[in-house]
């Protein structure tokens, strides 16, 4: 891995940061269907500032990375909500197509643009999305019923865009998106996690791809994606994805929603704040 730190003392803080923010994060990913991403991006950026990261390279690194993450929790997530009857395999077979468009495309821009724009589309995207969730812990319904087949074709290829510029799994703006066509939060939560692992796949090879060759990229990484961190990651989040999925059916919606949308406050503020 590369250096963290001056060693001694100071380098423990940011593995530490690693490692409990990969544990929250795998909660997160079974209590959300988040992916994760949300808490990972914001922890690595910080981290691989730290670690000397040049600033024009360093968000593409934690999104990719974050991305690589994303894919197993995504599995695991998935089966644990489709175990519980959450995850709606129609609605997610019809989502797939354009969730991978979307993702391909947001991963194609956010390679060649600057980080701190990267920056600022999450920090701006959570903080709209964290509003609305907690404005209206109850739900805020603009329709009784998801938009027809085309609409929804739409709406997912925009999810799977921005959820790949961000570095998440599709849940952080899949979840609130479909609560405001009054879709059940516990099937939205469960249907977004699979969701998340066809987004994150194509996104983090594009990322793969696209960080080929760059220079000042981390010792052992594959494009932007840095194998040993999102390893580190993984290694705490993992076990923890089944404890959240249990948690998010034990808990009541409007609960849910406003503990989706503080996370999301939080996060947003933080790497807005960040950029000047």
């Amino acid at each position: 891995m590369f250096e963290l730190g001056s060693g001694g003392a100071a380098a423990l803080v940011p593995l530490a940061v690693v490692a409990v923010s990969g544990a929250v994060a795998g909660f997160l990913a079974g209590l959300l269907g988040v992916g994760g991403g949300i808490v990972i991006v914001p922890a690595l950026y910080w981290v691989l500032g730290e670690a000397g990261i040049a600033e024009a390279i360093r968000m593409q690194i934690a999104v990719a990375t974050s991305l690589a993450t994303i894919v197993p929790t995504s599995i695991l997530s998935a089966r644990a909500h489709r175990a519980k009857g959450s995850l709606d395999e129609a609605a997610l077979r019809r989502w797939i197509a354009p969730g991978i468009v979307g993702a391909v495309l947001g991963t194609a821009i956010a390679a060649i643009v600057d980080g701190r724009l990267l920056a600022g589309v999450f920090g701006a995207v959570a903080l709209v999305v964290a509003v609305q969730m907690v404005a209206f812990p109850g739900g805020l319904t603009l329709r009784p019923n998801l938009p027809g087949r085309a609409g929804q074709t739409g709406m997912m290829a925009v999810i799977g865009g921005l959820s790949a510029m961000m570095g998440i799994g599709g849940g952080t703006l899949a979840v609130p998106t479909l609560t405001l066509f009054a879709y059940p939060i516990r099937q939205a939560v469960g249907t977004a996690a699979g969701l998340g692992l066809f987004i994150a796949i194509p996104a983090t090879l594009g990322f793969v791809a696209g960080g080929w060759g760059v220079e000042g990229l981390p010792p052992m990484s594959l494009g932007y994606v840095s194998l040993p961190v999102a390893a580190a990651v993984l290694a705490t989040m993992l076990p923890c994805v089944g404890q959240g999925a249990k948690v998010a059916h034990r808990i009541s919606q409007p609960a849910l929603r406003r503990v989706f949308g503080c996370v999301l406050a939080l996060v947003g503020l933080r790497m807005l704040s960040a950029l000047f």
